[in-house]
């Protein structure tokens, strides 16, 4: 029960701030930078596997294509 208190808690600043970009988007001011790292951010707490998962094969992939030899 607590666990759901904190939780709500903690998403109440974000609402707030989700609530303020969009006003602020209807005034023309855009953020992608913002918008991108708070998408990302989202994406990150709903799927950590898939974000781990996905880091561990770019690195891979990375470190075998910029190897120094």
């Amino acid at each position: 029960m607590n666990q759901q208190r904190t939780q709500s808690r903690q998403s109440e600043p974000d609402q707030m701030s989700r609530q303020e970009r969009s006003a602020m988007s209807t005034r023309g001011e855009l953020h992608p930078v913002e918008d991108m790292v708070q998408y990302v951010c989202e994406y990150t707490r709903q799927r950590p596997e898939r974000v781990a998962l996905t880091c561990f094969a770019v690195g891979f992939i990375l470190g075998w294509r910029l190897k120094p030899w």
